[in-house]
C-alpha cells in the first residue's frame, strides 16, 4: 500500500493536506504529501506501507472537514498502454480484498473535466474483466469495499479502495442535486446537501419533519427557509430584506426584520436554527453556541464563511470555540462540520444535543 487519496474542492488542497496531516500525526503515522493548486485531490504517502490500512481505519471519515472522499491506495500505474489498460489494471488488484462495487473517478476540476466520458466509458469493461477475474462480487455489495480508480489523464491511475462505513457514498465524493425552480436561491442547495450529508433518511424522518417550529437567520431571500417550508415547518425568518412572496404566502412564515445577532426567538427551545450569514465566522461560532446554551434550539445547521487563507486553522479556531462554549456549560453534543459540494468559501456544521438537557431528552446518542 502507498498512502491515502482524499478528494477535495479545487483550491482547497493545503487545507486539505494541513488536515490529514495532523490526523495522521495524531496516530502516529507519518509521511508526505503530493498534490497540485487546483487539482482536487490530496495524496498523503506514507513512509511505512504497513500503516496505510491502519490509517485508513484510524481517520473518521464524517470528521474530516474539508476531504470529499478517503481511498486507501495500493499503487499508482502510469503509462499504461492505450490499446489494453485493463490488463495491468487486473494484474495490479489481484491481491486486494473481495470489493462490493467500482467507481472510476477523476478529481473535480477543469483539467480533468474532459477525463469524465472515459471515466464512465471505461468503467463497464472494467467493471465485467473484475467479475469474471472474482475480483468484485456479481451483484453491488456496499458492505464490502467500495474500488476506486481515480484517473489523473487517460493513462495514469490511482488504485486503491474505501472502506464501508467509513467513506463518501457518492460518485467522485459529490452529492448533485437538482435545482427546485421555486426556490428564491440556489443557496438552498446548501441546506439541501447539509442535511443529507449530516442525518440518515431515519434521522431526517424522526428529526426533520412536520409541524416542527425553526429559525432561519440572515433568512433573506428565503433559500434555506424553502426547505424549511416544504416540509412543513413553521418559521422565523429573521432578516433586514424582503422574504420572497411566495413564502410568505405559505401561512408558515414570519418575518422578523432584526439584527440576527440581536433577535431573540418568542418561543423558546425551537426545533431548529439554520444561519447562513455573511458574517465574521468566530462571530456567527459564538451565537451558535449561545442559542445552544440558552437552550433557544436543539438542532443546528450553520455555515461559517471562511478567508482566503489558513482556512483550516480558522475552521479549528471556529470549531473550539463552540466546544469550549457548550463544554464549560456541561452540554452533550455531537458536532460534524464539512465542506460540501454546494458551498464555496465556506463550510457547513451541524450540532445535535444529545442527552438531558434542560429537563427535556433530547437527540440521540450514537
Amino acid at each position: 500500500m502507498l498512502g491515502i487519496l482524499l478528494y477535495c474542492r479545487p483550491g482547497f488542497e493545503n487545507d486539505c493536506a494541513n488536515e490529514i496531516q495532523d490526523k495522521a500525526g495524531a496516530l502516529n503515522v507519518f509521511g508526505f504529501i503530493k498534490t497540485q493548486r487546483q487539482s482536487g485531490y490530496v495524496f498523503y504517502q506514507c513512509y511505512n506501507p504497513e500503516d496505510v490500512l491502519e490509517l485508513a481505519k484510524g481517520i473518521d471519515y464524517s470528521q474530516l472537514i474539508f476531504a470529499r472522499q478517503m481511498i486507501a491506495v495500493k499503487t499508482f500505474l502510469k503509462a499504461l498502454p492505450l490499446q489494453d489498460r485493463i490488463t495491468p489494471i487486473l494484474d495490479a488488484m489481484r491481491d486486494l480484498p473481495m470489493g462490493g462495487d467500482l467507481y472510476v473517478e477523476t478529481p473535480e476540476g477543469d483539467e480533468t473535466k474532459p477525463l469524465l466520458t472515459f471515466c464512465r466509458k471505461f468503467t463497464v469493461p472494467l467493471r465485467q474483466a473484475l467479475k469474471k477475474q472474482n475480483i468484485l462480487t456479481a451483484k453491488e455489495n456496499r458492505k464490502k469495499i467500495c474500488y476506486h480508480l481515480c484517473f489523473l489523464d487517460n493513462q495514469s491511475t490511482y488504485i486503491g479502495y474505501s472502506l464501508p462505513q467509513n467513506r463518501n457514498e457518492q460518485y467522485m465524493g459529490i452529492m448533485r442535486l437538482r435545482f427546485p425552480s421555486e426556490a428564491p436561491s440556489r443557496s438552498t442547495l446548501k441546506l439541501e446537501e447539509a442535511l443529507h450529508t449530516f442525518l440518515t433518511a431515519e434521522e431526517r424522518e424522526e428529526r426533520f419533519k412536520s409541524g416542527m417550529h425553526a429559525v432561519d437567520l440572515g433568512a433573506c431571500p428565503g433559500g434555506w427557509t424553502y426547505q424549511l417550508v416544504r416540509q412543513g415547518m413553521f418559521v422565523s425568518c429573521v432578516d433586514n430584506g424582503a422574504m420572497a412572496q411566495s413564502l410568505m404566502d405559505s401561512g408558515q412564515v414570519k418575518h422578523f426584520m432584526e439584527d440576527g445577532f440581536k433577535f431573540e426567538p418568542e418561543r423558546k427551545n425551537i426545533d431548529w436554527l439554520v444561519c447562513d450569514m455573511i458574517e465574521k465566522p468566530k462571530r456567527v461560532a459564538q451565537l451558535m453556541a449561545k442559542w445552544l446554551v440558552e437552550g433557544w434550539c436543539k438542532e443546528t445547521i450553520f455555515n461559517l464563511k471562511l478567508p482566503m487563507k489558513k482556512r483550516y486553522q480558522e475552521a479549528q479556531q471556529d470549531i473550539k470555540i463552540i466546544t469550549d462554549i457548550l463544554e464549560d456549560a456541561g452540554i452533550k453534543y455531537q458536532l460534524q462540520a464539512k465542506q460540501l459540494y454546494h458551498d464555496r468559501e465556506e463550510i457547513s456544521v451541524h450540532i445535535s444535543l444529545l442527552g438531558n438537557v434542560w429537563g427535556k431528552q433530547i437527540g440521540h446518542d450514537q
